[in-house]
C-alpha cells in the first residue's frame, strides 16, 4: 500500500504520519516513511555536503539567500540541478519505493509528485521542467498512492508553528500564501485524489478521519 501526506509547513504531517505509522505496525504492517522533496532528499543532500566541501565558498551554503538564488537562476546550473534532483527522484520513487512495496511493506511518502511540483515551478520559474523528458520519465515511474492527504492551516498559523518548533529555514509570509494558494487549487490537488483536512482540529480527529478514509479505500479494493 503507498500513501502520501502532502501539505503546508505545521499543518501535522509528520504527527499524522507518526500516529499512523504506529496503528498499522499494532496491526502488524512494516512501515517504510519516506520523506522527500526534489533536491532535499537524503541522498541529494549527501552530494550537496560532499559538493561543499570540495567547492567551499563556491556552493551556497543551505537556506535562502541572495548568493544562492543568484546561482539557481543560471539556466545551466538549473538544469544540472533539475536533472540530479530529477534522476534521484526517479530511483528513489521509481526503484525503492516498488522494492519496499514488492516485500508487501506500507510505504508513507511525506510530500509526494505534486509537492516536488511546486518546489520546482517556486525555486525554477524561468524554467519549463514540466517539458523535460526526465521529468516525463518521473511522473511515468511515480505510482498513484491508494490514498492521498493534504493537510493545511492558515499561513498565520503555519508561521507560529515554525517559530515554535525553531524550524532552521522557514518559508516567508509570501511563500507560504503562494503555497496555500496552490495546495487549495482542485485543479492541482483534486478532491477526487487527495482527502483535504483543516488541521486547526485536534490531532486526534485528524488521525479518526485518516484510519477512516484508509479503511474505505481498503474496502472498495482502491489499487
Amino acid at each position: 500500500m503507498l500513501l502520501s501526506f502532502s501539505g503546508l509547513d505545521g499543518a501535522g504531517k509528520s504527527t499524522q504520519i507518526d500516529l499512523l505509522k504506529q496503528s498499522l505496525s499494532h496491526n502488524g504492517k512494516q512501515v517504510v516513511i519516506l520523506w522527500a522533496r526534489g533536491g532535499y532528499t537524503p541522498g541529494f543532500e549527501w552530494l550537496k555536503r560532499t559538493l561543499r566541501k570540495m567547492l567551499r565558498e563556491k556552493l551556497p551554503q543551505p537556506g535562502a539567500s541572495e548568493y544562492r538564488q543568484d546561482k539557481l537562476s543560471r539556466p545551466f546550473i538549473a538544469r544540472i540541478w533539475l536533472y540530479v534532483a530529477i534522476f534521484d527522484l526517479i530511483y528513489l520513487w521509481g526503484v525503492y519505493l516498488r522494492f519496499q512495496l514488492l516485500l508487501r511493506r506500507v510505504v508513507i511518502c511525506d510530500r509526494y509528485l505534486n509537492d516536488t511540483k511546486l518546489d520546482f515551478s517556486l525555486n525554477f520559474p524561468h524554467v519549463e521542467f514540466q517539458k523535460m523528458f526526465v521529468w516525463r520519465v518521473l511522473c511515468f515511474v511515480a505510482l498513484k498512492p491508494n490514498a492521498a492527504f493534504l493537510l493545511w492551516i492558515p499561513v498565520e498559523e503555519s508561521m507560529r508553528r515554525s517559530i515554535l518548533k525553531d524550524e532552521p529555514f522557514p518559508d516567508t509570509e509570501k511563500t507560504l500564501n503562494w503555497r496555500l494558494s496552490a495546495y487549495m487549487d482542485k485543479r492541482q490537488f483534486s478532491e477526487h485524489d487527495y482527502l483535504t483536512l483543516d488541521c486547526q482540529r485536534s490531532a486526534d480527529s485528524i488521525r479518526s478521519e485518516i484510519a477512516q478514509y484508509i479503511q474505505r479505500k481498503m474496502d472498495r479494493g482502491s489499487p
